[in-house]
């Protein structure tokens, strides 16, 4: 796969202490920076982008893939969560902390399989 673009993105979830909302807030700001038309540019149909989502919570387990893979309208979607993001408490110490994800989106095609 040929990457052709890389984007980053940052969401959070304030008050309900869920890792996949703050995720998939991330992924859509990444998407909101750009409008990824590149697979016109390139004369690809948009289901051939390889898309890689690489995600970073303070607790990667409790994120749902498959909710960040139904952001993307088409593409082959990867999803790999790792630990990082941030986990920040209430002033008060109580309640949920305020959770924030990170999020690098690349985007490429198998440049080789173009006829």
């Amino acid at each position: 796969m040929q990457k052709l673009l890389v984007e980053f993105g940052m969401g959070t979830s304030l008050r309900r202490g869920d890792y996949t909302q703050a995720a998939e807030r991330a992924v859509r700001d990444a998407l909101w920076h750009n409008s990824i038309n590149l697979a016109e540019l390139f004369g690809f149909d948009k289901a051939d982008m390889r898309i890689t989502l690489d995600v970073g919570v303070q607790q990667p387990d409790q994120v749902d893939a498959d909710v960040l893979r139904a952001v993307f309208p088409y593409g082959d979607v990867t999803v790999s969560v790792v630990r990082g993001g941030l986990d920040v408490p209430r002033p008060e110490g109580t309640g949920n902390p305020t959770i924030m994800a990170n999020v690098a989106l690349s985007v490429g095609f198998d440049m080789e399989k173009r006829t």
